[in-house]
C-alpha cells in the first residue's frame, strides 16, 4: 500500500506538470500560427485602399490627398520595420521628424496589427468621414482576433501603433498645413495670359499656398524650377498660338484609343455634371491615389511581404507629395491660361475639351510631374521593363490597361492631358522632366535599407 501511495503521489505531481508542458506547447503553437495567419500583406493593403475609398468620399483635392497618403504611409512603415531589422527609420532623414517610440524588446508584438493601427489612426486624423473608417477598423480589428493574436500581444501591439499614429499625427500638425488653411483665396487677374475659372462650374483655384507645404525629402519648393511656358501670345505665328490650336486639333480628330487613354488617367476627383438645370458630382480617385493603387497591384505580383510593401508605399507616396509641391509652386508662380479659355476666346468659341478642365493654372502638368515621380520611385524598387496590367479604373467604369514599363505608364498619363484637352503639350514635355528630377533627387536621398 505504501508504494502505491508514494506512486499515486509522484502521479499527482507529474500530471501537473505534464499539463503545463502541454499548455506552454499549445500557446507556442498558437503563436507560431497567428504569427504566420497576420503576416500577409493584404493587411496592409486593404488599410491603405481604405484611405483611398475614404479621400475619394471626402473630395480631397490632389495635392492634399498626397499629403495625406504620405503621412498614413509613413505610420504603417514605421510601425512594420520593427521585424526587419535591415530597414531604417525615417526619424533623423526627414525635416523635424525626431526618434520614434520603440518597443519593449523584452514582449512579443504582433507587428502587423501594430503597422494597421498606426495607418488607420493617422488616416482618421486626416479625412473626414471617421464614422466610415471606425467601420473598417473594426472589422480589421475582428480579423487580428480571428487569426488568434493572444490578448495581450493585441492590446501592446495597437498601443504600440497608437504610440506611433501620435508621433507622425504630431509632426505632420507641423507641416503649415493647417496655417494654409486660413491663407487668401486666388485673386483672378484681368489679363488673357492668366488662368481664370472654367466652365461648368468656374471654381476657386485649388491650393494656390501648397508650395508654402513642407517638403518631406526634397530640400524646398523652388528645387527644381522648371523653364518658363511659352510666352503669352495671340498672334497665330506664335509658339503659345501654335501650342493651342494643336491642343484644338487634336481635340477635333481624337481617336478612339486616345479617349481611352485620356479617359483611363482622367482622375479627376471632383467632376461637375450638368443635365438641364441639375448640376450633380462625380467622384474619382485622385491622380495620386491612381498610383498608390498601382503600388499595390505591383506589390501583389512580386508577391511583396508586408515590409517591402510598406517600403513601396511610402517611397512611392513621398515622391508623390514632394512632386505636387514643386509643381504647385510653378503653377503659381507662372499662372499660365488653359486651353479652354484661351482656344474659346481665340480660335473657337464653341470648342470644349473632352475632359473637365481642373481648377487651377495650366503649367506644369501635375499629371506629368506626378506619374514621371512616382515611376521613377517604382523602377527604382522594382526595376526598369516591368510590365503589369493596372486594373484602378475597373471600379471607375473603364478597362484595365497594360504597361510594359513604369516610364511607359507615366508617359501616356502625361500625353494624356492633351487629349483631353486640358494642357499644351509643353506643359507635358516639361513636367516629365520636373517629375525625374524630383524623383530621381528623392530616391538618391531616402535611406530604407542599412545595406
Amino acid at each position: 500500500m505504501d508504494h502505491y501511495y508514494k506512486d499515486m503521489q509522484i502521479m499527482n505531481r507529474i500530471i501537473p506538470l505534464l499539463f503545463l508542458v502541454l499548455l506552454i506547447a499549445s500557446c507556442q503553437e498558437n503563436s507560431g500560427l497567428y504569427k504566420a495567419k497576420t503576416q500577409d500583406p493584404e493587411y496592409l493593403h486593404r488599410s491603405i485602399k481604405e484611405i483611398t475609398d475614404r479621400i475619394v468620399h471626402d473630395i480631397f483635392s490632389p495635392p492634399v490627398a498626397s499629403r495625406i497618403y504620405a503621412y498614413v504611409s509613413l505610420a504603417g512603415y514605421e510601425a512594420i520595420i520593427h521585424q526587419d531589422r535591415n530597414y531604417l527609420s525615417m526619424a533623423g532623414q526627414l525635416k523635424g521628424l525626431d526618434k520614434f517610440p520603440q518597443p519593449d524588446s523584452t514582449k512579443e508584438y504582433c507587428y502587423p496589427l501594430a503597422a494597421t493601427e498606426a495607418i488607420l489612426k493617422v488616416g482618421r486624423a486626416l479625412i473626414f468621414s471617421e464614422d466610415d473608417l471606425d467601420k473598417f477598423y473594426e472589422r480589421e480589428i475582428q480579423a487580428f482576433k480571428d487569426a488568434d493574436v493572444p490578448k495581450s500581444v493585441m492590446n501592446r501591439s495597437i498601443a504600440f501603433g497608437d504610440s506611433i499614429a501620435k508621433h507622425v499625427i504630431r509632426w505632420s500638425s507641423k507641416d503649415n498645413y493647417k496655417e494654409s488653411r486660413t491663407f487668401p483665396k486666388y485673386s483672378i487677374e484681368h489679363n488673357p495670359a492668366t488662368w481664370q475659372p472654367t466652365p461648368p462650374a468656374y471654381m476657386d483655384a485649388v491650393e494656390p499656398h501648397w508650395n508654402k507645404i513642407r517638403t518631406f525629402v526634397i530640400d524646398s519648393a523652388q528645387q527644381f524650377k522648371p523653364v518658363p511656358p511659352s510666352a503669352f501670345s495671340t498672334d497665330k505665328t506664335s509658339q503659345f498660338f501654335k501650342d493651342a490650336y494643336y491642343v484644338y486639333e487634336t481635340g477635333k480628330n481624337m481617336t478612339y484609343e486616345q479617349r481611352a487613354i485620356a479617359s483611363f488617367w482622367d482622375c479627376n476627383p471632383f467632376v461637375m455634371n450638368v443635365k438641364g438645370h441639375v448640376m450633380f458630382a462625380t467622384k474619382k480617385i485622385s491622380p495620386g491615389g491612381h498610383w498608390i493603387n498601382i503600388t499595390r497591384v505591383v506589390c501583389t505580383n512580386t508577391h511583396s511581404n508586408m515590409v517591402k510593401s510598406a517600403e513601396a508605399y511610402l517611397r512611392v507616396a513621398f515622391s508623390l507629395a514632394d512632386a505636387f509641391i514643386v509643381c504647385w509652386d510653378e503653377k503659381y508662380r507662372s499662372k499660365s491660361v488653359r486651353p479652354e479659355t484661351y482656344i474659346n476666346q481665340n480660335i473657337d468659341e464653341n470648342w470644349v475639351p473632352l475632359l473637365q478642365t481642373p481648377p487651377f493654372p495650366e503649367y506644369t502638368s501635375g499629371h506629368a510631374v506626378i506619374s514621371t515621380s512616382a515611376a521613377t520611385a517604382l523602377t527604382d524598387l522594382f526595376g526598369d521593363n516591368f510590365s503589369y496590367t493596372d486594373s484602378t479604373e475597373v471600379e471607375y467604369g473603364m478597362p484595365p490597361r497594360k504597361f510594359k514599363s513604369f516610364l511607359q505608364a507615366s508617359q501616356e498619363a502625361a500625353v494624356s492631358r492633351v487629349y483631353g484637352g486640358i494642357h499644351y503639350l509643353p506643359a507635358c514635355e516639361i513636367g516629365k522632366v520636373q517629375g525625374k528630377q524630383a524623383g530621381e533627387f528623392i530616391m538618391s536621398k531616402l535611406r530604407t535599407h542599412k545595406n
